[in-house]
């Protein structure tokens, strides 16, 4: 086959070593699965910084957009917080985000059978959850202008803007769409058009395109806060969930904590077919750099694991091979494995990122040859 071109930016904290394992599951996958990657590894965030004095160099930018998908690790930590804003870690992934035109973010909220106890919700809650969050990405008030601090008079104003246009909600409209027609056929579309005109906006939008070429996916609206508010309730009442920048980065740092850590759950950016047909993409883990743990062997690389199988999936239209891995970390987890902030319990063992990682290569294997 053709060899899938790769973008590995491991980036800072805990980003390296959760990305070390993921190496692992891809070189299985070369070895077992006839799979052929191409493989470059380049520097991101603060360790880009560090070296090049820029969280993203142009060359990097560059490979990005010339690859199949790019695989990012994390960014940031504490000790890049005295630098001017413009140069922080998180303006490297910012940049990704923005010049890649990565306009929908698919955050999924899965819980593991084996998990269902650690969620702090109730188990019957939680219990087979499993639903998608669509975050339009690279619009909205992390992005619109004017936006800045300015005085007025004797006082310091902070003032960000919150701006879509119509194509944009369109886009991300129709992504949610797509996904549902392969689910369980449900979209809610949260928003804030009570009090807010780009909600009123986003609201009518996500109507006519559902009115004009979705008709057959069952469509409701919600005010982001009463949707905040269900998620806690019962979850399992959502399928696809489709949201703005802010309230989709909010929405689904709550919906992962149903699933009882963030060290679980991936995500995938997604954004306009390129020549041969795959859409520009960017994955990561939903968790951050974690620097309080760096370097110590501790972090869960589950959700850059399964940030993978989302590659595998949504790039590569290889749905099997991704069902494959899923179904591996589920295996594992369902013979007591757990790293540190999975915490310990009866019948479970507290394992290091390394081997958490070398017993989702042997679950694979072990699949393989059943």
């Amino acid at each position: 086959m053709t060899p899938i071109k790769l973008l590995i930016l491991p980036g800072d904290g805990i980003g390296p070593e959760v990305m070390l394992e993921v190496r692992k599951v891809i070189d299985w996958f070369a070895s077992n699965r006839g799979l052929a990657f191409e493989i470059d590894e380049d520097l991101v965030g603060g360790a880009s910084y560090d070296v090049h004095g820029t969280p993203l160099t142009d060359a990097v930018m560059d490979k990005a957009q010339s690859v199949d998908a790019v695989l990012l690790g994390a960014v940031g930590g504490p000790k890049y917080d005295v630098l001017d804003f413009s140069v922080k870690p998180e303006r490297g992934l910012l940049r990704l985000r923005k010049e890649m035109d990565l306009y929908a973010n698919l955050r999924p909220a899965q819980c593991f059978d084996a998990l269902a106890e650690f969620s702090s919700l109730k188990r019957d809650v939680v219990a087979g959850l499993d639903i998608m969050i669509i975050r339009e990405l690279t619009s909205g008030i992390y992005f619109g202008e004017p936006r800045g601090i300015v005085t007025e008079g004797n006082e310091r104003v902070g003032i960000n803007t919150q701006r879509y246009t119509e194509a944009e909600i369109a886009r991300v409209a129709r992504s949610a769409f797509e996904l549902a027609r392969k689910r369980g056929n449900k979209v809610c579309s949260m928003e804030k058009a009570n009090v807010m005109e780009s909600g009123v906006l986003w609201r009518q939008v996500v109507q006519e395109v559902h009115d004009t070429e979705y008709a057959d996916v069952e469509l409701s609206h919600m005010y982001a806060d009463a949707g905040a508010m269900q998620l806690v309730r019962w979850p399992k009442q959502f399928d696809v969930i489709v949201t703005d920048n802010l309230f989709g980065d909010l929405l689904s740092d709550a919906a992962a904590m149903l699933t009882g850590s963030l060290g679980m759950l991936p995500s995938a950016s997604l954004g306009a077919p390129m020549e041969n047909g795959r859409p520009k993409a960017l994955y990561e883990p939903v968790h951050g750099s974690a620097p309080d743990i760096a370097g110590q062997g501790k972090a869960n690389p589950i959700a850059c694991v399964l940030s993978f199988a989302m590659a595998l999936r949504y790039s590569f239209d290889l749905g099997d091979e991704a069902d494959l891995l899923e179904a591996s970390v589920n295996d594992v987890l369902a013979k007591g494995l757990r790293t540190p902030d999975l915490g310990a319990g009866e019948g479970t063992r507290t394992v290091g990122t390394a081997e958490m990682g070398d017993a989702i290569v042997e679950a694979l294997s072990e699949r393989q040859s059943a």
